[in-house]
């Protein structure tokens, strides 16, 4: 959230003045005042904006890298822990954009 924000900061020119965020817990170490929203998605309109965004964004993503490693079933699951992403880790491992807290990498890597 941190590295976000600052992205986000350098690329407006501008620090946020301040941030709602989607959860119950305000990440520290921000750079302006932040308010937790519980179930943010369904009260606040940017925070629902935010989020198909971000969802959106990262489909996209995931369909591009189903490009370089097509074994994974990332143009159908983009991501989420399906049979076939599964099959992938079991058959190949993980990837270099596996997160290693994601449980199926951690047991793909034993």
């Amino acid at each position: 959230m941190r590295r976000a924000t600052e992205t986000l900061a350098e690329a407006l020119g501008a620090a946020p003045g301040f941030l709602l965020v989607d959860g119950n817990q305000k990440p520290g170490g921000l750079p302006c005042p932040t308010r937790a929203v519980v179930k943010g998605d369904r009260k606040v309109r940017s925070i629902a904006a935010a989020s198909i965004i971000a969802k959106t964004t990262r489909d996209a993503a995931m369909r591009r890298l189903h490009a370089d490693f097509p074994g994974y079933g990332w143009d159908t699951n983009v991501g989420y822990p399906t049979a076939a992403h599964y099959d992938g880790l079991a058959e190949r491992g993980p990837t270099p954009h596996h997160r290693r807290s994601f449980r199926l990498a951690q047991a793909a890597d034993g």
